[in-house]
C-alpha cells in the first residue's frame, strides 16, 4: 500500500523508518497512511473565585498541568505565566496536545500563587514548594471534547492536610476550554506510475520505490511520503497514496518525487526526479501527460540536468475533506457501546483458580473484568446515558435451555434472535428479538453496572457451548437499525469477550455482512490461550470488502 509510513519492509527500509509501531502510535501510523492526523487539541485555561492568599493585594495565580500515567504517576507538562493580582485570571499561555480516541487521557490541574518576591524569575525555575497552593482539579480530555461547547468546569479543590482523610473545601472553579487546532482537513489521492525507466541493476530490472519530499525555505527536502517497493519492473503503477494539505504545506508548495531502485544495502539507486507542486500534478492528470524524470549530473565544474527519457503520469488525482472524529461530535454523534461475554465450559470450572472467570477474593480483576474495563472506561465518555445493552452467550440459564444470547442483568426476556430457516427458498429471516420493544431491560447502568451483572451472572448461569457469535451480532444490528430511524446520530459498538475460536464461523460472516451498512462496529477481544489466527485469516479473507465492521 503506498502511503506516508509504508507498511512493506523494503520500502519502510527506503527511507531508514523502522518497524511498525505498538499502542497508540500504531493508531497514528494507520492514520498518517490516509493523509489524516490525530487531532491536536489547544487547551486554554481561565479561573473564577480563587482563595485570596495575599493580605494587601490579590492572589498572583499560576496554573501548572500534569498527565497522569495508569499507576497513577504525575507528569508536569505545561505552566502559564503568573496573572498579578487576580481571582479571577484568563491566562494567555495554551497547551497543545494529542486528542486520542483510543485512550483515557486524564489531565491534573495544580493552581498557585506566586509571591512577589518570585515575579522576576521565569516560570519554568519556580520551585512549586515555594509557593503557596491554592488548588487542585482533575478530568478526562474526553469529557472536554465532547461538550457541545468544548468547555469543561472544574472545582478547583483544597485539602489543608494532604495526608488527611475527609471532605476538601471548594476553593474557586476552573475552565478549561479545547480548540481543535487543524490548518486544513483536505487530503489528496493519487495514483502514480512511470514508463520507460532505466536499468540499474546487471541481471535484472529494476525495483523501484517513490519517495516524495516537501521544499522548505532552506531548501532543503523534507520526506513525507513513500510508496511500496515494485520488484522487476520498468513501468510500474504503485497503489494509491495519500497527502494531506496540511503535511505539504499547501497545494503551491513544491514537493520534489525522486525515483529509486531499491537495494537490500540500503543504498539505493536514485533513477530520477521531477519538482511539482500538487498543483502542477493535478494539471498532468487533468491533461492526460507525463513528465520527464531528470538526473543531476556534473560535467567539469558545471551541474546540469539530465533529461530522461523516463516519464511520470498522475493516473488519478482527487481531493475531498477528511473530517475528524471531533467533527462527529460537534455535529451530535454519540456512540454507543454494547457488550457480550463469552459463557461457554471452555474457561472452566468459575470457582476454581483457573478458571478465566475466576473472581479473586482479593479483587484482582479476571481477563474479562480487564477487558471490560479497559474498552468501556474509553467509550463512556461518547455515551450520553452510559446505559449499555449487556449480553452473555454460550450459557444454560436458570430458568431454561442453552442461550446463545441472554441479558447479563438477568431479566427474564429472552434477548436471542431467531432463526427460522426456509429451506426451499435457501435464506434466513431475522425475526425481531421479543425483547426489542422493552430495551432498558438488557441495559444496565454505566460500566460498574455491566461489572456487577457480569459476577451475578456468573452464579445465576451454567457454562455451557458452543461458541456461537451469529445470535450475538444480529442482536446488534437489530438495535443499530434503529439509528437512522432516530436521526441517524448514534454509532454502536460491540464488544466481544471471548476464549475460544467461534464455532458457527459462516454464520458470523453472514450476520457481519448483513450489518456492514449499518453503524455498527465489532471488537473482538481474546482472553487465554487459545489460537486465534484461524478466525482472523478466515474473517480477513472471508467478508466482503464493503463490510469494514471489524
Amino acid at each position: 500500500m503506498g502511503n506516508c509510513c509504508s507498511d512493506v519492509a523494503g520500502g519502510r527500509a527506503a527511507v531508514g523508518g523502522s518497524g511498525a509501531a505498538a499502542g497508540n502510535d500504531a493508531v497514528d501510523h494507520f492514520l498518517k497512511s490516509r493523509g489524516m492526523y490525530s487531532s491536536q487539541m489547544e487547551l486554554s485555561f481561565s479561573a473564577t473565585n480563587l482563595r485570596d492568599r495575599d493580605v494587601l493585594s490579590k492572589s498572583d495565580p499560576i496554573l501548572i498541568g500534569y498527565t497522569k500515567g495508569k499507576d497513577g504517576t504525575l507528569a508536569e507538562v505545561f505552566r502559564t505565566e503568573v496573572v498579578l493580582n487576580s481571582l479571577n485570571p484568563t491566562w494567555i499561555t495554551k497547551h497543545v496536545i494529542t486528542f486520542q480516541f483510543e485512550a483515557v487521557q486524564t489531565l491534573v490541574f495544580h493552581a498557585y500563587d506566586v509571591d512577589t518576591q518570585f515575579h522576576n524569575i521565569d516560570v519554568k525555575m519556580l520551585k512549586l514548594e515555594e509557593l503557596q497552593f491554592l488548588g487542585e482539579a482533575s478530568c478526562v480530555l474526553s469529557e472536554v471534547v465532547t461538550r457541545p461547547s468544548r468547555s469543561l468546569t472544574l472545582d478547583l479543590l483544597f485539602r489543608e492536610d494532604p495526608t488527611m482523610s475527609g471532605n476538601p473545601r471548594h476553593c474557586g472553579q476552573l475552565i478549561v476550554h479545547a480548540e481543535e487546532c487543524i490548518s486544513s482537513k483536505s487530503t489528496v489521492e493519487m495514483i502514480l506510475r512511470c514508463s520507460d525507466l532505466e536499468h540499474k541493476d546487471l541481471f535484472s530490472k529494476s525495483d523501484p520505490f517513490l519517495l516524495i519530499s516537501k521544499i522548505v525555505e532552506v531548501g532543503l527536502p523534507i520526506p513525507v511520503c513513500k510508496t511500496e517497493v515494485l520488484k522487476n519492473d520498468h513501468n510500474p503503477v504503485w497503489k494509491p497514496i495519500y497527502l494531506s494539505i496540511q503535511q505539504v504545506g499547501s497545494k503551491e508548495n513544491p514537493l520534489m518525487i525522486e525515483c529509486f531502485n531499491f537495494n537490500s544495502s540500503g543504498k539505493h539507486d536514485l533513477i530520477g526526479k521531477i519538482k511539482k507542486s500538487l498543483v502542477e500534478l493535478e494539471k498532468l492528470h487533468s491533461n492526460g501527460e507525463g513528465e520527464n524524470l531528470f538526473l543531476p549530473t556534473t560535467v567539469g565544474h558545471n551541474h546540469q540536468n539530465k533529461v530522461l527519457k523516463s516519464q511520470l503520469f498522475v493516473d488519478k488525482f482527487s481531493q475531498s475533506s477528511q473530517w475528524t472524529f471531533l467533527d462527529y461530535l460537534a455535529g451530535g454523534c454519540e456512540l454507543n457501546f454494547m457488550v457480550a461475554v463469552d459463557f461457554t465450559a471452555s474457561n472452566g470450572n468459575p470457582r476454581l483458580p483457573d478458571s478465566l472467570h475466576y473472581l479473586d477474593p482479593s479483587g484482582r480483576l479476571n481477563a474479562y473484568q480487564r477487558a471490560i474495563l479497559e474498552v468501556g472506561e474509553v467509550l463512556k465518555f461518547y455515551d450520553s446515558d452510559k446505559r449499555f445493552p449487556a449480553w452473555g452467550f454460550g450459557a444454560r440459564p436458570i430458568d431454561g435451555p442453552v442461550s446463545h444470547c441472554f441479558n447479563l442483568n438477568g431479566s427474564n426476556n429472552h434477548s436471542e434472535v431467531k432463526y427460522f430457516e426456509i429451506r426451499s427458498q435457501m435464506f434466513v429471516l431475522y425475526l425481531q428479538c421479543l425483547c426489542f420493544k422493552r430495551m432498558p431491560l438488557f441495559q444496565v447502568d454505566g460500566i460498574q453496572g455491566i461489572m456487577t451483572a457480569y459476577t451475578s451472572a456468573l452464579y445465576n448461569v451454567s457454562l455451557a457451548g458452543p461458541t456461537l457469535f451469529g445470535p450475538v451480532i444480529s442482536n446488534a444490528a437489530l438495535i443499530a437499525s434503529q439509528s437512522p430511524a432516530n436521526g441517524g446520530k448514534k454509532y454502536f459498538v460491540l464488544l466481544i469477550i471471548t476464549d475460544g475460536v467461534v464455532t458457527d464461523l459462516q454464520e458470523t460472516k453472514d450476520a457481519i455482512v448483513k450489518a456492514s451498512d449499518l453503524p455498527l462496529s465489532i471488537l473482538i477481544v481474546g482472553v487465554g490461550g487459545a489460537d486465534f489466527k484461524e478466525m482472523e485469516v478466515s474473517f480477513l479473507t472471508s467478508i466482503p470488502l464493503h463490510s469494514g465492521n471489524i
